[in-house]
């Protein structure tokens, strides 16, 4: 087959020739890919990026929105690698932490306090890093006692306070991000949580290099 001078997105090397099947292969690494479904990538990172809901991103871009939902949820899964291996270089420089219980504002405190998701913010040159803590319920909390459930409930009371008459940190300017951030996915489940929390650390991060190309080498 003749080869073309066309990079290969793996390893970089220049030469890659068709196959039959409309891929290429790489003449070194001997990797396949397929231009088609790198431009799809591309411009569903483009609107992921933008951070452009995955309803909004489906009817731009005439996917299905199931074809859509799986790559914003790969690109998720993504972010938490790029974001544990960016602190994993720079957990040195970690000067606060604090941490946080969050609380839907549509959950009622006294009723839904099981709800509570519970997550640590450490800080570090200008940036946060996040970490799951076990629920409240593992904590060893009984919630059916009032005492303890009024406890809860104080406490995220003054979280509430505490961030807006404190002088904003960067942990705290975090906190608000994510509040914000968060209002505009509906119903995020338990398992999937960490990977928002994720989302939004990048973001609020800024971290280079891009994510799209970060993506599509790996």
């Amino acid at each position: 087959m003749v080869q073309f001078l066309m990079e290969c997105i793996y390893c970089q090397h220049p030469y890659t020739y068709a196959l039959k099947n409309n891929q290429r292969k790489c003449s070194k690494c001997k990797r396949k890919f397929s231009l088609a479904k790198q431009a799809r990538i591309k411009v569903l990172l483009e609107h992921f990026e933008q951070s452009h809901t995955a309803q909004y991103t489906a009817e731009q871009s005439q996917m299905h929105i199931a074809t859509v939902l799986k790559y914003y949820e790969q690109f998720r899964k993504r972010i938490v690698h790029l974001c544990e291996a960016y602190y994993t270089q720079h957990s040195h420089l970690v000067t606060d932490y604090d941490e946080y219980l969050y609380l839907p504002k549509t959950l009622d405190p006294q009723s839904d306090i099981h709800k509570v998701k519970h997550f640590l913010s450490l800080a570090y040159d200008g940036r946060v890093y996040t970490l799951m803590m076990p629920s409240i319920t593992r904590l060893g909390l009984d919630l059916n006692d009032k005492s303890e459930q009024k406890l809860l409930t104080k406490y995220l009371q003054y979280r509430t306070i505490s961030n807006l008459s404190t002088e904003r940190s960067t942990i705290r300017r975090f906190w608000e991000y994510f509040e914000s951030f968060i209002l505009k996915y509906k119903g995020v489940s338990d398992a999937h949580f960490v990977y928002y929390l994720k989302e939004a650390e990048w973001r609020f991060n800024q971290m280079q290099p891009p994510l799209l190309m970060q993506y599509l080498h790996h």
